[in-house]
């Protein structure tokens, strides 16, 4: 059964993804137009919000759209209908279109923009370039009927609890007996109004990253069989995986530079790219940071990567990488466009899961501002 829903409802899930406290200090994230408690029918995602994707949003009769660039990136001191930004202010509000930007909040979380980076050139990401916080762990434990001890934990282990190293699915299991008394109105999926059941149950924990704890608490309660699922959940004074900007990932095989630049052209599908360091430098370790990573080089370095990938690149942030030996591939700060499918795909699964009656489209429009001359 689908329900409606507001703008606050689609921002909610999107935050319990990729939480606002992952974001630079002073990242203007979060709504920049509209009206969070305005009714969503239908959502458009965007890299940025230029005059041409609000047009876009207004013909496709959009209500909220999603930006991962923020319009608003420096406070305004006024708001002139004549000049760019006053232009789509007014046509936004007009047409009652809310806006909401997750810039490098989207960057930091896992399967974020740049997992889906790595996703897209076909690696599989090892740790972060710059850590920026520690994970906390927590432990919940779920009190389960015995007969649905393997579907809670497989939803379990697929919404990313009990992961430890390279073991999924770690849960620690004691049997006993729940006792319950169902109450006037209730629905129970066991036992009988008013009178006193008991059942043989599973006590399960494991452990949870606190970034996706609450999605785990939802999958958890989707699995269970009991209309009040009983659960516990108590923090651990242990760490986590570090989170972070940017991605590290190791080759299968060693190859050059300039081949891996090809590899790198073709998987962005991009008309051209910017290269930095001699043409047959091997490349086994690479590092990727989406959008403007040339303040990261050293941080890349010292990870170890032979090539560090990003948009933007300086020309004298060049000349220090190649003072140190690391090479560069810019293909443009424009890749991050991945992130309009990545978050589509995300936020398709969660609000199906919640049963809301909202679909979402990806903007088809160029925001690409550079133009390319061929040879």
């Amino acid at each position: 059964m689908t329900q409606k829903v507001q703008a606050k409802d689609i921002i909610n899930l999107l935050e319990s993804f990729a939480p606002k406290s992952l974001a630079f200090e002073g990242d203007p994230i979060g709504l920049q137009v509209g009206d969070l408690n305005s009714s969503v029918e239908k959502v458009m995602i965007t890299l940025d919000v230029l005059e041409n994707v609000v047009d876009e949003a207004i013909k496709q009769n959009v209500d909220l759209i999603i930006a991962h660039h923020p319009f608003i990136f420096k406070p305004l001191k006024s708001i002139n209908m004549n000049d760019e930004k006053g232009k789509i202010i007014n046509k936004l509000i007009k047409h009652d279109i809310t806006v909401y930007a997750a810039h490098t909040n989207l960057d930091i979380t896992q399967g974020g923009v740049n997992d889906w980076l790595m996703e897209q050139l076909g690696l599989q990401p090892e740790g972060v370039v710059v850590p920026t916080t520690q994970d906390t762990l927590y432990k919940m434990v779920v009190f389960v009927p015995t007969s649905h001890e393997d579907e809670l934990r497989n939803a379990l282990a697929e919404a990313g609890a009990g992961h430890i190293g390279e073991y999924s699915h770690c849960t620690f299991n004691s049997e006993g007996f729940g006792t319950f008394k169902p109450q006037e109105g209730t629905n129970p999926y066991i036992g009988s109004t008013d009178e006193l059941e008991k059942v043989q149950e599973l006590r399960m924990e494991t452990v949870v990253p606190s970034s996706i704890l609450q999605d785990v608490i939802d999958q958890a309660n989707k699995a269970h069989p009991y209309e009040e699922m009983a659960y516990d959940v108590y923090p651990l004074e242990l760490d986590g995986e570090p989170l972070g900007l940017g991605r590290i990932a190791t080759l299968n095989e060693t190859t050059t530079l300039e081949q891996f630049a090809q590899t790198v052209k073709k998987a962005f599908n991009v008309p051209q790219l910017r290269f930095v360091g001699r043409s047959n430098k091997k490349v086994k370790k690479v590092a990727v940071i989406g959008g403007d990573g040339n303040k990261f080089i050293h941080q890349a370095k010292r990870q170890g990567a032979d090539v560090l990938i990003t948009g933007d690149v300086y020309y004298h942030t060049a000349h220090d990488a190649l003072g140190m030996g690391l090479g560069m591939i810019d293909p443009g700060h424009h890749v991050e466009e991945v992130m309009k499918d990545g978050l589509k795909s995300e936020l398709v699964a969660r609000t199906e899961a919640k049963g809301y009656d909202v679909s979402f489209v990806s903007s088809n429009q160029m925001t690409e501002p550079f133009q390319f001359l061929g040879d």
